[in-house]
């Protein structure tokens, strides 16, 4: 588990999320682009919430490991999400030549 600390508050998420988040915010700022996304996480009241980043390149963000008994919450899916979107920007896709088309674009009725 980790604190992520955003602005002035700190939440606790699984290592992956945490570190997938700040990887993200790097990539971002590197490529000059912004975004956000929404992970689940445990406030520092201790309920769980949904907590939404702005990243971008002035992004100021902490990450430190904790020490917590707490579950993590389950954020599988954003993570893959995020996974996707930094390997879109750093691993673009590649063009690639298709065979050529051999049928005419429309049909044309014989004269007669």
């Amino acid at each position: 588990m980790k604190h992520v600390t955003f602005g002035d508050k700190a939440h606790l998420m699984s290592d992956d999320a945490a570190d997938t988040l700040l990887e993200y915010a790097r990539v971002l700022a590197d490529s000059q682009r912004a975004d956000t996304v929404t992970l689940r996480a445990i406030s520092p009241d201790g309920n769980t919430i949904e907590a939404s980043f702005l990243l971008n390149a002035s992004t100021v963000m902490l990450i430190e490991s904790a020490s917590s008994e707490l579950d993590p919450p389950d954020n599988a899916e954003v993570v893959a999400e995020i996974k996707d979107r930094i390997n879109a920007i750093t691993r673009p896709a590649v063009a690639t030549a298709e065979e050529l088309w051999d049928q005419p674009d429309y049909d044309i009725p014989e004269h007669k």
